[in-house]
């Protein structure tokens, strides 16, 4: 079992954009110094609350700070870019980062985004985040000339072509054939899932959506395995969770429902977004609830796990059994303004340090079928 760091980041509003690169930064830096394994940055170019218009940027500055902590795209949203930069930059990226890359993609899902560049129909934005990775992944399997057609987007460096110069070959990644590649999911029995496991890809679950969502992913994951003859792994899977520790249960409850605190402002942020997009069933504690009946306390209440270690160890464990076999957890980072600075330190600390290892062994005695 394995501990990770996934970041949209969500911040809280009005705050200088200096600021919050900073304190991601120190995120960053701070999980690797308790051991985390890994850490996902997300790509938001329209909202000054999950500010990084570019996580390779982002990361490439965490390089010289880090030196054991792989670093992920969470995610690099596909249609919003032309396919030929995206396979450029990640190679670029994966020698800088002597192959620390995990190489996260998505169709995206932040509606202002969705907007600026046109993309606001589901299916068509499925379908050129498939186009995408495929055309890049032909980009790093072959030297020129390169002749790749899809109905998105053509590939063509047929004549520029100089062999003793180097002159029109693509940069191909570090780690071969590629960097691991990765997709998030949100949506019960998401078909994302289903195809991550065909394709030999790393599902992630959200955070924000219940449990019995997340229980539906390894359903799909096993699904696509089959299909493609491959046998299951639960190491591959990551799932994301809002964790709050205290030394107190009371404390905790506190933390968790503060309508000032960080956790309560990350999901009535979430639930705000979602209402807006029209999609808020992803978020609903049941699928049959109406958005009225919602609260942001009850969307705490049920998806976010928090106590005192010894509870928090409890709830992760039955959280595991409850939806698979899962083997890394990913925190969800939350905005330090304030008070939650030190709370989320305590947090993070406690959690690496006295509830992983006890969640591990359990992990490593557990069978699912």
């Amino acid at each position: 079992m394995h501990l990770g760091l996934f970041m949209m980041p969500i911040h809280m509003p009005g705050r200088r954009l200096r600021d919050m690169l900073h304190e991601d930064t120190e995120k960053i830096v701070f999980s690797e110094k308790l051991g985390f394994s890994e850490a996902w940055v997300g790509e938001h170019f329209s909202a000054t609350t999950e500010p990084l218009t570019s996580p390779l940027m982002f990361l490439a500055s965490l390089l010289p700070l880090t030196s054991r902590i792989k670093l992920g795209t969470g995610v690099i949203n596909l249609p919003n870019h032309h396919p030929a930069i995206v396979a450029g930059e990640v190679a670029q990226f994966d020698h800088m980062s002597n192959g620390r890359f995990l190489f996260g993609i998505g169709p995206g899902g932040l509606a202002s985004d969705l907007e600026l560049f046109g993309n606001q129909d589901p299916l068509l934005r499925g379908e050129k985040m498939l186009e995408s990775i495929d055309i890049i992944l032909k980009i790093w399997s072959q030297d020129p000339p390169y002749q790749i057609n899809g109905r998105h987007w053509d590939i063509e460096i047929q004549r520029a072509i100089v062999p003793s110069l180097g002159v029109g070959y693509m940069p191909k990644p570090l780690q071969q054939p590629h960097p691991p590649i990765a997709v998030s999911a949100m949506s019960p029995s998401s078909a994302s899932v289903k195809t991550a496991a065909m394709q030999g890809w790393i599902p992630i679950s959200a955070n924000f959506i219940p449990a019995d969502s997340v229980a539906t992913h390894w359903g799909k994951y096993l699904e696509g395995c089959r299909e493609a003859g491959r046998r299951p792994n639960g190491e591959e899977w990551r799932v994301a969770r809002n964790i709050v520790v205290a030394p107190t249960a009371a404390e905790a409850k506190e933390r968790a429902l503060d309508p000032r605190g960080s956790t309560h402002f990350y999901y009535k942020y979430l639930w705000e977004g979602m209402k807006n997009s029209g999609y808020t069933i992803a978020m609903r504690p049941h699928r049959d609830m109406s958005d009225d009946d919602v609260t942001i306390e009850g969307l705490i209440e049920h998806m976010v796990i928090y106590g005192t270690p010894k509870t928090v160890l409890d709830r992760l464990v039955a959280f595991r059994d409850q939806v698979g076999p899962f083997g890394t957890l990913l925190l969800a980072a939350m905005d330090w303004t304030g008070v939650n600075e030190a709370r989320e330190r305590y947090g993070m600390t406690e959690l690496a340090e006295r509830i992983m290892p006890a969640f591990s062994r359990h992990a490593a005695t557990t069978v699912h079928a």
